[in-house]
Parts: structure tokens; sequence; C-alpha cells
């Protein structure tokens, strides 16, 4: 009880701060404020005692206020570190790092008890920022499958050094954000994977059907820090973050009980990460653009459209010279190619002849076998309870590939799990009373209720026989909670 009290506390704390100086209230003391703040110490925060949360994205946060910075003028940028230190955008970044819910870093400690920790130690952290003595500590090193096969590793940082990266965010955010290709799609406000192929669809629609698919060869691993950190000193003239932001990218990685030093790259699950990546492929996209080509980027992934089979092959081969040499990146040779587009695929989508988008074989692929893992039939779990479970998966799956044209697969998947579903409720009936009482339930006559329920064939047989229709109709599956893809439209 007192713990969701305490919760509804913080977040009206910080609310308040958030939503501006004519907001007042008596009882709401953010958790980072001016008062106190000339008591702090010099005493440096290395290697804090904090606690750890951390995801593989960011959430999405209130936009912070744009900063307007010329190119080759860095005069606006000195004294960055005190933006990044102002309470409004510190409460904001915790309230960002607090609403992702993600593990815990090496301390083991979550974003609700690291809140104590902020209240007694966030003079020491602010001024450690500020002078330019904050120390990160290392990221826990996760390693997670990817869905073609293989592992990613995901460095998950403590809570203190996660709203601290967060915080930087929101501050280098507005002023690199304009400077990014209007072609590049990845972890960017109001821009995300169906914008890069609506885009992509339109340069084929132009006739450019064949594509230089460029894979980077673990590009988060291999990310040169002195070439980003160059970059990023080419518009940000405050020292004390350029230093801190260094010290991110060579925090070491914790695997096994081992700190292992890094030297190069930076690993996905930092606040960071996808501006920084951003930051270093500006170059690939100035490049691409200078040289007058067609294309799509997200992330690391990039996509470039020309009209020829010998044009595809020889601007691939160009592109892996060029960034081997200025950005000391590597395109995986096995994953890349130059091909027709319809025979490979973009954010799981591929586009055919005349601009048509469809859904990827390997898409489809994988969410059958999701929905099968969540249908498993001696699954001992309440058949309504089995719907609802669903809804989260087949509603976010549907709303990301319902650009799809031809959307005949929405229909098969329902039909299918429908299907699935009258199996498991007619395999939790164990005997053959139970059987006939739950169709006769369901306005099945005598009969037929009897008939299936004596038959000696398999659930899955008698799943798709006529009294099991009749009595678990599609509306009865609305009734129970199950999502269906149709009504997406």
């Amino acid at each position: 009880m007192a713990h969701e009290e305490s919760a509804e506390v913080i977040v009206a704390i910080l609310m308040k701060d958030c939503e501006g100086p004519n907001h007042k209230t008596k009882e709401s003391v953010p958790v980072f404020s001016r008062k106190g703040l000339g008591d702090q110490t010099n005493t440096p925060l290395g290697g804090h005692r904090g606690n750890g949360d951390a995801g593989s994205e960011p959430v999405p946060c209130e936009a912070a206020s744009p900063i307007s910075v010329n190119d080759g003028t860095r005069a606006l940028t000195m004294n960055l570190m005190e933006r990044v230190c102002e309470p409004s955008n510190l409460n904001r970044a915790y309230k960002c790092v607090k609403g992702n819910k993600g593990a815990p870093g090496i301390d083991g400690m979550t974003v609700e008890t690291a809140l104590d920790w902020l209240k007694k130690h966030k003079e020491r952290l602010i001024q450690s920022l500020l002078d330019g003595s904050y120390q990160p500590s290392p990221v826990r090193g996760v390693d997670i499958p990817k869905p073609n096969g293989g592992t990613r590793e995901l460095g998950i940082p403590t809570v203190v050094d996660r709203i601290v990266q967060q915080a930087i965010l929101q501050i280098l955010g507005p002023i690199f954000e304009p400077t990014f290709s209007p072609y590049s799609y990845g972890f960017r406000p109001g821009r995300g994977g169906k914008d890069a192929v609506t885009q992509a669809r339109k340069f084929v629609a132009e006739g450019k059907e064949f594509v230089v698919d460029m894979d980077l060869e673990k590009f988060f691993d291999r990310v040169n820090h002195d070439i980003l950190m160059s970059r990023l000193a080419r518009r940000i003239a405050d020292k004390r973050l350029l230093r801190i932001v260094r010290r991110f990218l060579q925090a070491g990685i914790m695997k096994d009980g081992v700190v292992m030093e890094r030297e190069k790259g930076t690993p996905q699950g930092g606040p960071l990460s996808p501006l920084l990546s951003n930051i270093l492929l500006t170059d690939l996209d100035e490049e691409l653009t200078r040289r007058g080509h067609s294309f799509c980027r997200y992330a690391d992934d990039c996509n470039i459209y020309v009209g020829s089979q010998a044009a595809a092959e020889r601007i691939l081969a160009s592109m892996t010279r060029w960034l081997s040499e200025k950005l000391h990146l590597q395109v995986n040779a096995k994953k890349s190619a130059a091909a027709p587009t319809f025979t490979r695929k973009f954010l799981g989508f591929r586009l055919t002849s005349g601009g048509r988008i469809q859904i990827a074989t390997e898409s489809r692929e994988r969410l059958r076998k999701k929905l099968t893992e969540l249908t498993k039939r001696r699954t001992p779990r309440n058949i309504e309870v089995i719907a609802k479970s669903l809804t989260p998966v087949l509603r976010g799956w549907g709303n990301y590939f319902r650009i799809a044209e031809g959307r005949s697969f929405f229909r098969e998947i329902d039909q299918w799990l429908r299907r699935r579903l009258r199996a498991i409720r007619l395999h939790q009936c164990k005997r053959t009373y139970a059987r006939a009482k739950f169709l006769m339930g369901l306005g099945v006559p005598p009969a037929a209720s009897w008939k299936l329920a004596k038959s000696g064939k398999g659930m899955w047989r008698l799943s798709c026989s006529p009294p099991a229709h009749q009595g678990m109709t599609t509306q009865w599956f609305e009734r129970i909670g199950l999502f269906s893809l149709e009504t997406l439209g």
C-alpha cells in the first residue's frame, strides 16, 4: 500500500514539473529542484552505487525546447551541461526512465528503489556533472536472440547512468535533429519503419526496381569512438559534456562477473545509443545525397534504389569501400546484396514491381510461431485469458503491417487462430458429457452436440466441424476478447 502511494506521489511530482511554472501544488516537491543546490559539495560522484534500469530503447518523452545552431557555430553550446542539469530536464529524464520499466543494471536495483538514492545524492550528482567528474558504471551485458538466428549484445546501464544519458539526450536531440537527412527514419521523433517503407515504395514506383541492401556488420559493436566524438565536437563546444559522453562510450561491460574494457562500439540498451548512431551515420546519408542516390535508412539498415542490376552492383562495391575507409565500418557480405527489390525484405516488408508493399514471408512465419507458442493446447489457462493475451501481439503486429497490400493474410491468420482456440476449448472439456453440455450451452442442437462429443477424432479435426463453428462463432470470440486483424480495415 505504501509503495502504491509513493508511486502516485512521484508521478504527481514529475507531472508538476513538466506542466510548466504556472501549475502549482502545495504538497509536491520535484525530485530535482533549485532549492539546496547552493549547498553542493565538490565530492566527485565516481562509480556511484545507485540502481539500474534500462530497455532496448528510451520511451518517448516530451519534446525539449529546440535550440538553433548554425553550421560551424559552436558558441551556443559552450554551457550545455547547465541545461542538462536543469531540474526540469532531470525530472523529465527520471520520468522517462521510470516509464521504461527496464531491467536493473550491475547494482541490481530498480528505478523505484533508486528514488531514495537520488534524494540523498542529487546535489553530488549534479555537481559531478557540472565539474565534469562524473564516472559512469560498467553496463550489464546480456545476449538476446535475433529473429533470424544468432544473438545481439545488449548493454544495460544502471539507473543513474540512464537518467544522465536521458537528460543529455533531451538536450542534444534538438541540436542534431535538424541536421539529419529526411531519408533517415530510425529512432527519430515522428518517424518510424512504416514511413521508411512508404518512401521506398515511391522510389520503386518510379522505376527503381533494384536495391542495394547494405547490412553493417555488428555496427553497434564497431563504432569508432574517435570518429564519433569528432562528429559530436563539430557542434558541441562544452568539453564537460563531450568528456562524459566519451566515458559512457568507454564504460566497461560486465558479463559473468567480469568487467571487460571497451575501445570501440556503443552497446544497445542506453538512451544515447540511437542518437549517437544517427550522428555517425549522417556522414553516410550526406555521401549518398551528394552522389544523387535514392535511399532510405533505418538505423544501420540502409537500402539504395537504382534502375539496373549493374548500377546496384557498382554502388554496393563503391559504398563498401567508402564505409571502410571513412567510418571504419564493415559491410556484411553475406547479408548484403544487389538484387531486384522483390527478392529482398526491408523492415519486415517486401516491395514488388510497381511499388506494391507486401508482408515478407519471414514476418508471416515469425507471427505464426509467436501465436503458436501462446496457444499451446495443453496450456492450463482459461480460454478468455488466452484470447486476451493474444490482443497485444495481434494489435501491434497488425497496426505495423496494415500498410501492406493484398491483406488476405490477415483473414487467414484470424481463421487459423480461431480454429486453434476451438481445439483448445474442446480439449479443455475432458469428458464426453462436459463437451456436449458446453456446445448445447452455446446453442448447438443436442443431436449435433452429442455427435461431436462422442467422436473419436482428434481435437484439430473436430475444431473444423459444423457443430464447433455453430457454437464458437466469430461473435463468440469477440465476446471472450479475441482481437481480429480484419477489423483494422
